[in-house]
């Protein structure tokens, strides 16, 4: 059973399609049991598609950074909205927090079973990392998502707030 594709699965996008998460957070299992070990994903190679719920026909965008933290597998990468229709769709699902989990494609290359079910995966071969509505993984989700709109709402605040002070010192 080690070639099955397995699918598995954190995330913040901005309004140019730059999205960061956690693909896949060490120390806890997912809704399967199975386990990563830390050292896992070591040999992933970049760049990884980008998929909409693991859909080989969805594809939305590219990974282009990947590494192991103490957390997890962290990712960085970008939505093409300026060529796909479809990625613009699903910048505004993640953007809305209708879509705010990521989940892996993954082949286990070695693996053991746990007493409490599911697996110990020392080592994957990574396929793909989706953007999907309910992640295997609870804590595999959208971490960051830098938008315009938002550095404009909080730009707009601290000016209300300077004029109001200014206004009161007067």
């Amino acid at each position: 059973m080690q070639n099955r594709l397995e699918i598995k699965a954190a995330l913040g996008i901005d309004d140019a399609g730059m999205i960061t998460g956690t693909a896949w957070p060490f120390g806890t299992p997912d809704r399967y049991g199975d386990v990563f070990e830390k050292g896992a994903f070591a040999g992933v190679t970049l760049p990884l598609p980008i998929l909409f719920g693991h859909d080989p026909n969805q594809p939305v965008g590219v990974w282009t950074e990947a590494k192991e933290t103490d957390r997890g597998l962290e990712v960085r990468g970008r939505l093409l909205i300026d060529d796909v229709a479809r990625a613009r769709e699903v910048r505004a699902l993640v953007r809305e927090g209708a879509v705010t989990g990521l989940s892996i494609g993954f082949r286990a290359k070695h693996a053991k079973a746990r007493p409490s079910g599911g697996r110990i995966i020392s080592a994957a071969d990574l396929a793909e990392i989706s953007l999907v509505v309910i992640p295997a993984h609870p804590g595999a989700r959208i971490t960051g998502a830098k938008s315009a709109s938002a550095a404009l709402a909080i730009a707009e605040a601290i000016n209300r707030a300077a004029s109001a002070l200014i206004a009161k010192g007067n």
